[in-house]
């Protein structure tokens, strides 16, 4: 649980906006939006093997001669 101290004089759109850099800097959106359906480990890790092939043809096109 994120916890944002909201000092003396300030405004709730300052407040708002560091609740929101501290939301994003903590990832915690990704993990929420990873958790809602469940992925089998199977499939989680044939899209780091297929990410890994597209950057190995990436990295191929840009340094063949």
């Amino acid at each position: 649980m994120l916890i944002i101290n909201v000092k003396d004089n300030e405004t709730i759109d300052r407040a708002l906006g560091r609740y929101k850099k501290k939301v994003r800097d903590t990832k915690l959106m990704k993990e929420v939006r990873r958790r809602k359906a469940f992925e089998k480990p199977s499939i989680t890790r044939r899209g780091e093997i297929l990410k890994a092939v597209h950057k190995q043809e990436i990295f191929r096109e840009n340094f063949e001669a």
